[in-house]
């Protein structure tokens, strides 16, 4: 009986059914896949970006504040010759006579958290008693959203393309700055001063010239 169903024009369609569901579940699941690797791409880029960002005030700022006359550094430049100083502070010596030790424990202890909440997402904290209203790459509350930017979710969106374009030109301006420093030895603020003031002899073919 079961293979004359089977055999029958019933058994035909549901067949056919039973493959079109088949079908239907390997699209949804490569549909899942292929979100799942875009969702983690994109956090890796929002992560560079940020680092960019706050980079790129770490090379900027103090070269200003140099020229302006507001703090005086031993050493203003984010990097100069073959050196690793930081602010005319010996590499590797920040943290004092242990140098790059004390550094790594203490980026551990400061990184560690925020490090696990990111790889296995925000919900790892709630044991810890925090509760974040956001994703992964957004975690808001008042600890990651103390002005409350979300609150409107159009202009929030706004600012999450905002924050890329701007992470994205960050990156692209380490080039610049790594290529200048090589070239110069110089920090970018002074290069640009010169190239303003001499746009013809100070330029990116100036050293070849």
């Amino acid at each position: 009986a079961v293979k004359a169903i089977a055999n029958s024009p019933l058994g035909a369609s549901l067949r056919r059914r039973l493959e079109s569901r088949k079908a239907s579940a390997a699209a949804e699941a490569d549909a899942l896949r292929t979100a799942a690797r875009e969702a983690r791409s994109s956090s890796f880029e929002i992560l560079h970006c940020r680092w960019a960002m706050l980079a790129a005030l770490g090379v900027v700022v103090p070269e200003l504040l140099d020229l302006f006359g507001i703090v005086h550094f031993v050493e203003p430049v984010w990097w100069k010759g073959d050196t690793l100083d930081y602010l005319g502070i010996p590499g590797f010596r920040i943290a004092g006579g242990q140098g790059i030790i004390v550094i790594a424990i203490c980026q551990a202890l400061l990184m560690v958290g925020p490090e696990y909440a990111r790889y296995c997402g925000i919900e790892a904290l709630e044991p810890l008693g925090i509760y974040l209203p956001g994703d992964i790459n957004y975690p808001g509350g008042a600890l990651f959203d103390p002005l409350g930017l979300s609150k409107d979710p159009v202009a929030f969106e706004e600012l999450k393309v905002k924050e890329i374009k701007n992470g994205r030109l960050a990156m692209v301006a380490w080039i610049g700055f790594y290529a200048q420093a090589a070239v110069t030895g110089k920090g970018p603020v002074q290069n640009l001063i010169e190239h303003l003031s001499d746009p013809l002899r100070n330029n990116v073919l100036s050293p070849f010239l």
